[in-house]
């Protein structure tokens, strides 16, 4: 599946691992931000008891 994503890639290979690590980086963004705390509504860690 990477090797497939690396080849459709424009580009040389620095211009490949640019996107990529633009990608990711906007991926990760959007998690942070958006989806996560999303989440974090639904999911009360506060209330966990171990015994």
């Amino acid at each position: 599946m990477y090797a497939a994503f690396w080849r459709i890639l424009p580009g040389p290979w620095w211009v490949r691992l640019f996107i990529v690590i633009v990608l990711v980086a906007a991926i990760l963004y959007g998690l942070f931000f958006y989806a996560f705390p999303w989440v974090s509504q639904f999911v009360n860690p506060q209330e966990v008891t171990v015994e």
